[in-house]
């Protein structure tokens, strides 16, 4: 069995590269071409593809004798604007990965999405309903309606959508130990709100339980609560965060997205972060728990470390 993981010198994609070779399997990195696009249905990303087929020969050629693909690349950007690289990172390339893969004979085609697609709904779920409510996650969700239109031949497609991943060397998790030893740390009351808060080894572990798997797979995969909440994460990193009234959060909230919604939805992405640091988001147990898969839990740690870094050396 062999794998290749697209972006693999990225965040997620060197994480799963290193979860695949810890494992015995081999993997190789691919890297990513740079494409640009400005569909915006699911059908004018396949149009656009039909002109890249110079593109599609290039990574067939290289996924040649492969089994399972992974796409680890795209662009993440929650806070981006709308772009022509930005559309086509996360939804022209998944699609010309698709194609590349039916062409070189590739089993499955594993690609990392984002919960984002789903925006604001209370419970994120493992349906193909989506909700985007920014350029980047709108991207993102056209990426996976693209992909599920085809065809690509036998190829088998799963979408593994990704939480709020956090790692050590990710400036993300830089910023939220900062933000939790700040006066801004804050909660809605009553704080015990479930975070979608991740780790970067769960997801890669993931990605090599889907790829292996050996039945039928469904089209979105979620990626399992770690259990912890909007207070524990802040306080796992070093925060004692204040609890504010929830209906004055939500007020704050409403008062930021219509600004921003003024401004070309420019602070989208930067409101979606209080959003969630506030009122966290729930999500169903998924495929991963009816498979009875135990996936690594080190959110806490890698959030305890990242709060250890902040401080330095006592």
């Amino acid at each position: 069995m062999i794998w290749s993981v697209v972006g693999g010198s990225g965040f997620v994609g060197s994480a799963v590269l290193k979860a695949l070779t810890e494992a015995g399997e081999e993997a190789r990195p691919v890297r990513a071409p740079r494409v640009s696009a400005s569909a915006d249905t699911p059908a004018r990303v396949l149009a656009e593809a039909d002109r890249q087929a110079a593109v599609v020969d290039r990574l067939a050629a290289e996924l040649a004798g492969c089994t399972v693909v992974v796409n680890a690349a795209g662009a993440a950007a929650p806070r981006s604007p709308g772009s022509p690289e930005l559309t086509g990172a996360n939804a022209l390339l998944p699609v010309l990965l698709a194609r590349a893969c039916a062409a070189a004979g590739v089993h499955r085609l594993v690609h990392l999405s984002s919960a984002a697609v789903q925006g604001h709904r209370p419970v994120l779920d493992e349906s193909p309903d989506t909700a985007p409510f920014s350029p980047y996650s709108r991207s993102k969700a056209l990426g996976e309606q693209a992909l599920g239109l085809g065809p690509f031949g036998t190829l088998e497609i799963v979408s593994v959508r990704a939480t709020s991943v956090q790692g050590l060397e990710r400036p993300t998790t830089t910023a939220l130990a900062r933000l939790a030893a700040s006066p801004l740390a804050s909660v809605a009351s009553p704080g015990t709100a479930p975070s979608p808060v991740s780790s970067v080894d769960a997801l890669a572990e993931l990605v090599r339980t889907v790829g292996l798997h050996q039945g039928q797979l469904p089209e979105v995969v979620l990626q399992p609560w770690e259990g912890m909440t909007v207070r524990t994460v802040l306080e796992a990193t070093g925060g004692t965060p204040l609890v504010l009234p929830a209906f004055l959060c939500r007020l704050i909230l409403r008062t930021g997205y219509g600004v921003s919604a003024l401004l070309k939805e420019r602070l989208h992405g930067s409101i979606r972060r209080v959003e969630l640091m506030w009122f966290g988001q729930d999500q169903v147990a998924g495929w991963v728990a009816r498979q009875g898969v135990a996936l690594p839990a080190r959110v806490s740690s890698i959030l305890e470390e990242a709060g250890a870094r902040r401080r330095g050396p006592r």
